[in-house]
């Protein structure tokens, strides 16, 4: 089942948040940067907006929301439209991968983190960001979901179901990070990243290509 309705009817809205939360938004941002590959051909899964590739410097992205990915292509991106368990790209096309908060909207999680395992290189990076169903914020989504035009239909991980989706699909972990110790109303200041999990919203986990 798409979960695109509410990305289509409301992409000015998503857009918003993004400079309503401006310090939330780079704290992720600044979280993902040090996991990320500068070089080789890079794609995000479920890109959105583009928000993250443009400035992480990832070329190529897919997402099923058209009007998504308009707004991805005009920061650059190379967009195609497509889920993240039917990726239409050869195994072994890509040197890493990056997927931020995709996780929670994907039907299967275990089918998108096996089609990224086909399509990256041997010892291809993999790079997901998500928040934590653990934390505070975490929680706090959970309990006014149904409040919420983007996640009313989401479903949550904590960092140990990821670490085990990650480690059924061959994928071996290379290192942990976090930032976002607030809530979001009372993150005002660009937060550092933090080594490891469980103290944060927003988690980064790197891993590689096994198999």
């Amino acid at each position: 089942m798409l979960r695109i309705a509410p990305f289509e009817a409301h992409s000015r809205r998503y857009e918003a948040w993004f400079a309503k939360h401006e310090a939330a938004y780079l704290s992720e941002l600044l979280a993902l940067r040090p996991f990320v590959p500068w070089s080789g051909r890079g794609i995000e899964i479920g890109v959105g907006s583009g928000r993250f590739a443009a400035p992480l410097g990832v070329q190529v992205g897919i997402d099923p929301s058209p009007k998504m990915l308009a707004l991805a292509a005009a920061r650059g991106i190379d967009v195609v439209e497509a889920t993240a368990e039917q990726l239409p790209f050869p195994a072994a096309s890509f040197d890493h991968a990056l997927v931020v908060t995709t996780i929670c909207f994907v039907d299967s999680p275990a089918r998108m983190l096996a089609e990224a395992h086909r399509v990256l290189k041997p010892a291809g990076c993999l790079v997901i960001g998500f928040i934590d169903r653990k934390s505070p914020i975490g929680q706090d989504y959970l309990a006014h979901q149904a409040e919420s035009v983007f996640y009313r239909e989401a479903t949550f991980y904590s960092a140990s179901e990821v670490e085990g989706l990650l480690q059924a699909s061959d994928f071996v972990i290379d290192a942990w990070g976090q930032t976002l110790s607030h809530s979001l109303p009372q993150t005002h200041e660009i937060e550092p990243l933090q080594p490891g999990r469980g103290r944060c919203a927003f988690v980064v986990v790197c891993a590689r290509k096994a198999g």
